[in-house]
């Protein structure tokens, strides 16, 4: 199975850069549709001219974006990846990937339900990942609360087969990720399990990557 990728989620300032690029994770995303962790294009891009990410990817989340202006933030904030949370369609996404460069890969996150292993089938031909998050009524993602870890092992089957990545959020914290590991997760996705104060820890993370890389 090897080491799951590791992402952190909802930077909002420099120092959570900083603090994200100093840690194990491979991917460092930022938010860029209405949330309270929402960040401006041009607040990245003047992140990354004052960090080095370290060789880590850069992912932004949209929701119901336009094409155009998608198009435009990757490239004024360097996303090597886009993340999808709203309610784009097979066609919409790719379209967009023909306006994206190549190199460029797209996530879309699905809400965990009865329908989840279904909707991956339908969007495989146009992504490259997927996110597996918990449904909440009042928002789209980073709910930080779990849906049943007893599922994780049909997505990360069904999203390998693919040939997909497939990344489980919603939750997550250096408290639970031990019995996540259970699971064999081969993506772990966090945001608030990472936060004190609103802030990102790099203790909280010391102790998470701790936790989720000893028994390798």
């Amino acid at each position: 199975m090897g080491t799951p990728k590791l992402k952190y989620c909802g930077m909002t300032s420099l120092r959570d850069f900083q603090v994200a690029s100093q840690s194990k994770a491979d991917y460092i995303g930022f938010i860029f549709a209405e949330s309270k962790r929402k960040v401006l294009p041009q607040d990245v891009k003047g992140w990354i001219d004052h960090t080095d990410p370290a060789g880590k990817k850069l992912v932004g989340i949209f929701v119901n974006e336009s094409v155009p202006s998608i198009v435009q933030t990757a490239a004024e904030s360097s996303l090597d990846v886009i993340q999808l949370h709203g309610d784009e369609t097979v066609s919409e996404i790719t379209e967009l990937k023909k306006q994206l460069s190549p190199e460029k890969k797209i996530w879309k996150a699905l809400h965990h339900n009865d329908k989840t292993l279904q909707l991956m089938e339908t969007y495989s031909p146009a992504v490259d990942g997927f996110v597996i998050d918990t449904f909440s009524k009042k928002q789209r993602g980073g709910t930080g609360e779990s849906f049943p870890w007893e599922y994780i092992p049909s997505y990360t089957k069904a999203a390998i087969e693919a040939g997909k990545d497939c990344f489980i959020a919603g939750g997550i914290s250096a408290e639970n990720v031990e019995d996540l590991m259970k699971w064999k997760p081969s993506g772990v996705d966090l945001s608030s399990g990472i936060e004190e104060n609103g802030r990102k820890s790099s203790a909280l993370i010391k102790m998470l990557e701790e936790r989720m890389f000893h028994h390798e």
